[in-house]
């Protein structure tokens, strides 16, 4: 695996102490960087935009985890997405194409994988890429520019008078966790705060609903 440059390291280990990243996840964000330096090298894409370290460190030094459950109500739409992600996978087998773009070295250790169906992107590009000096045809994952002017679409359509966007449904996912009275120690959680306050700015948007009246020590039911 490449070896990260000092200059690198030094910004790079900046960034996770600004982030609060703790000292035993440190490793694990180290070797994503080695991944991506790799991937860069291998696939000769320091020259490409928007795939360059630059980008890679500027993302990190904002970055904080951020998770949701995944909606049990669009599980018919995401198996639908799944069957149409296999006839994909088979239309690029049959024109050869060279896999799914790698980290590592794993196609080097596992010889067809990027071919496999289970290595394949749940979210693939609509064309795919033609690799630097190789010329490879490889597939990526949808570009997250896609999912922005699909939404800008939709609210078009809709013709609703305010502007919203992607992070639109980040702050309503918070609004309505608060409105199903979810502690606010869970929420800070899945929207990836360092610091609660910045998630307690929430409670100001919506009425409180948490019961008022304090009942005694003894009155609580076990």
């Amino acid at each position: 695996m490449i070896r990260i440059p000092q200059e690198v390291s030094v910004r790079f280990d900046s960034a996770l102490a600004k982030n609060k990243i703790p000292k035993d996840h440190q490793n694990h964000y180290r070797k994503w960087l080695q991944y991506y330096l790799d991937f860069c090298q291998k696939y000769n894409f320091q020259s490409i935009q928007p795939e360059s370290l630059q980008n890679f460190m500027r993302k990190l030094e904002k970055k904080k985890d951020r998770t949701a459950p995944l909606p049990g109500t669009i599980m018919p739409e995401l198996k639908a997405h799944l069957k149409r992600v296999k006839n994909l996978h088979q239309i690029d087998l049959e024109a050869n194409y060279s896999g799914a773009f790698m980290f590592d070295l794993l196609d080097k250790k596992y010889k067809n994988c990027a071919k496999e169906l289970v290595w394949q992107w749940f979210s693939p590009a609509k064309t795919l890429t033609l690799v630097p000096g190789t010329g490879e045809h490889r597939r990526y994952h949808l570009h997250e520019s896609h999912v922005q002017k699909s939404i800008r679409r939709a609210v078009g359509k809709s013709k609703i008078g305010k502007r919203a966007s992607a992070h639109t449904f980040r702050h309503s996912f918070a609004t309505h966790l608060l409105q199903a009275n979810y502690d606010i120690r869970t929420i800070q959680e899945l929207l990836g705060h360092s610091d609660v306050r910045t998630t307690m700015v929430y409670t100001h948007t919506i009425k409180s609903q948490t019961a008022k009246v304090v009942k005694g020590p003894l009155d609580f039911s076990s």
